[in-house]
């Protein structure tokens, strides 16, 4: 129950919602939901694949990275993680900043230090590590689900009940593999990184139930909640919508303890990463040092840059896990030797070209990115391998 908690409030985030909203005002009610459920199953089928390795083998992505790049090239994934990781909190911390000024009225240029305070005030929570997590959690979700719940019946209300929701036409265009991208890219980062919390579950069974549970809810609440308001009221803000509903006050506290209660986790993902990069054990100055360049990237303009930005880790992120898998099950047979025990190469050229054509594959496809770049990767990955087996064989002879 508490790794369920932890990861099903890291999908509770305000971002998930914006992207909903994007969605929202392109596709009809029905649309909206048949995406949110599709590309939120994949989420969680692929979370919920990554979970069952984690808590077999009792590391994180980043160090299953290890196996599948090399001790050097393992580098590519924590470079890749860390920065999604690293792109959310300066949007979270942005997005917190400006929200609360256009709320409170305060002046535009106030946001910028609002942004420091906050970007360091969320390194605290990370800092205090799973048990505050766990703690905030049990407190924030609650009071965002009622909040949900109350924002969706006014908007429904508003538009005039069931009939008046299903007869809205979209206002924008946008394809559903482009649709389904976001929604996956909304998490893919973290349902990579997830693997930091579920390596703790007490067996397989309960890694897999409790990410898929967590990411598929969640991450779906998030979406629907989003694309639901955005169909009525035309905005993806979802700030903005509520305060059309009058609901300012209660926004004002949804945003603080859901981007508080979010943040936590996404700066120790930040952190995981940078120690695994620069190879170090101190986290704590990492991860004071990571939500310094966070603050930095929030007050360039990062809340700017949301849909962009969902649509590039939907493509990139994904075959990372696609080779992990791949390496696991394929590779070592279901079972990792321990890391102190053996010399792994620098670079593994197999898992690094596996990625590069995964990832090339999945930016380039008209179909569903997220899905194009695990299996495409995972393919190259066992293709590769038995290419090499061959060329190795050769040479003996």
């Amino acid at each position: 129950m508490s790794i369920f908690l932890v990861l099903f409030s890291f999908t509770f985030f305000t971002g998930t919602m914006f992207a909903g909203g994007e969605i929202g005002m392109s596709f009809s009610f029905l649309d909206m939901l048949w995406i949110s459920v599709l590309g939120n199953v994949l989420l969680a089928i692929y979370a919920a694949a990554l979970a069952f390795i984690s808590s077999r083998s009792g590391l994180n992505a980043v160090l299953m990275g290890r196996f599948c790049f090399g001790e050097v090239g393992s580098k590519l994934s924590d470079l890749i993680l860390g920065f999604a990781e690293l792109g959310w909190y300066a949007w979270g911390t942005a997005t917190l900043a400006i929200s609360l000024c256009t709320l409170l009225g305060w002046p535009e240029w106030v946001k910028y230090p609002l942004m420091v305070l906050l970007g360091l005030g969320f390194c605290i929570t990370a800092l205090v590590g799973f048990k505050g997590l766990n703690l905030l959690s049990r407190f924030s979700v609650p009071l965002m689900m009622v909040l949900l719940v109350v924002s969706m019946t006014k908007a429904t209300q508003h538009a005039g009940g069931w009939p008046g929701l299903l007869g809205i036409e979209p206002g924008h265009l946008m394809s559903w593999s482009v649709a389904i991208t976001i929604v996956f890219g909304t998490f893919a980062s973290g349902a990579t990184q997830a693997t930091n919390w579920s390596r703790l579950s007490r067996s397989g069974k309960v890694a897999i139930a409790s990410s898929f549970l967590s990411f598929f809810a969640g991450n779906g609440l998030m979406i629907i909640a989003g694309g639901w308001c955005a169909i009525v009221y035309q905005k993806a803000d979802i700030v903005d919508v509520m305060m059309l509903q009058g609901l300012s006050v209660v926004a004002i506290i949804m945003l603080c303890l859901n981007l508080w209660t979010i943040q936590g986790p996404t700066i120790y993902n930040v952190s995981a990463a940078a120690c695994n990069l620069v190879r170090t054990d101190r986290r704590r100055s990492v991860t004071l040092l990571s939500a310094i360049v966070g603050i930095v990237l929030a007050v360039a303009g990062m809340s700017d840059m949301l849909v962009p930005f969902l649509k590039l880790l939907g493509s990139i992120i994904p075959p990372i896990g696609g080779v992990i898998m791949a390496d696991f099950w394929v590779g070592h047979r279901g079972r990792y030797p321990q890391l102190n025990e053996i010399t792994l190469p620098n670079f593994n050229l197999q898992g690094l070209l596996a990625y590069a054509i995964g990832a090339v594959f999945a930016c380039a496809s008209p179909w569903v990115a997220p899905i194009v770049g695990i299996l495409v990767a995972a393919v190259a990955y066992v293709v590769l391998g038995l290419c090499g087996m061959r060329c190795r064989g050769e040479q003996r002879k």
